[in-house]
Order: C-alpha cells, then sequence, then structure tokens
C-alpha cells in the first residue's frame, strides 16, 4: 500500500490514504479514525510518523481532535478533499501547459487566447 521506495514522504502517504478512506465512505462524519499507533501497526511504520500523517489532516481541518479519545472525521472533510485534490491535479497540468508552450515559444498570451477557445467550444458543447 505504502510506497517506501519512492521520494513521497511516508506520512503524506498515510494523510492521503486517510482521505481515500474518507472519499469512498470507509471513515464518515464524526468517525474515530485509527490511531497512530493501529497505522503504525497495519503499516509498519514508526508511530511519529503515523502522527505527522494525522495531524497534517488535522492542519487541514479533515480531521478534529477529542482531547483524550483520538481523531475524528469533519463535516465538511470530503469537501475540503475533493477541493485539494482538484487544484492539485489541476495546477500540475497546467504547469505542464505552460512548460510544453514555452517550449514550442507560445507567448501568454496566445496560450491564454487557446484556452478561452477551448472553454468556449466546451460549453458550445454543453449546450
Amino acid at each position: 500500500m505504502l510506497n517506501t521506495e519512492g521520494s513521497k514522504p511516508i506520512y503524506i502517504q498515510i494523510s492521503e490514504w486517510i482521505e481515500t478512506e474518507i472519499l469512498n465512505g470507509n471513515f464518515k462524519e464524526d468517525d474515530k479514525v485509527y490511531s497512530q499507533y493501529k497505522l503504525a501497526e497495519m503499516f509498519t511504520i514508526n508511530p511519529a510518523t503515523a502522527a505527522k500523517g494525522l495531524n497534517l489532516l488535522y492542519e487541514e481541518n479533515i480531521l478534529y481532535n477529542k482531547r483524550g479519545l483520538g481523531k475524528f472525521v469533519s463535516s465538511n472533510a470530503k469537501e475540503i478533499i475533493t477541493d485539494k485534490r482538484k487544484n492539485q491535479k489541476l495546477k500540475g497540468l497546467i504547469q505542464e501547459v505552460v512548460l510544453e508552450s514555452e517550449r514550442l515559444n507560445v507567448s501568454d498570451d496566445e496560450l491564454i487566447e487557446m484556452i478561452k477557445t477551448l472553454m468556449e467550444e466546451r460549453k458550445g458543447e454543453l449546450k
């Protein structure tokens, strides 16, 4: 499940795994998520690494803390995750387009015009 050979830190992979579990409905609003110790056992990692992944989700308001009870899924967790993933994916795609346009010597104005044209064509197809 986790890629220990890749460049993505394990704690980020843990947070992404929990996000996916939330999106898939395996953790619902107000459900308690696995503790750092349970995650460490499941993935054979250090509990501190698991805690770092949980804390990342807490900082993003995907999880909330009940003192002494653990971390739970926030009411708007799915929305936050969806928005975050959309933004990350779109940013990556746009970066690829910008790099390719630079290689092809396409000016900023030309690129913006191409995007506007494609968006207008798409709107026409949806009508």
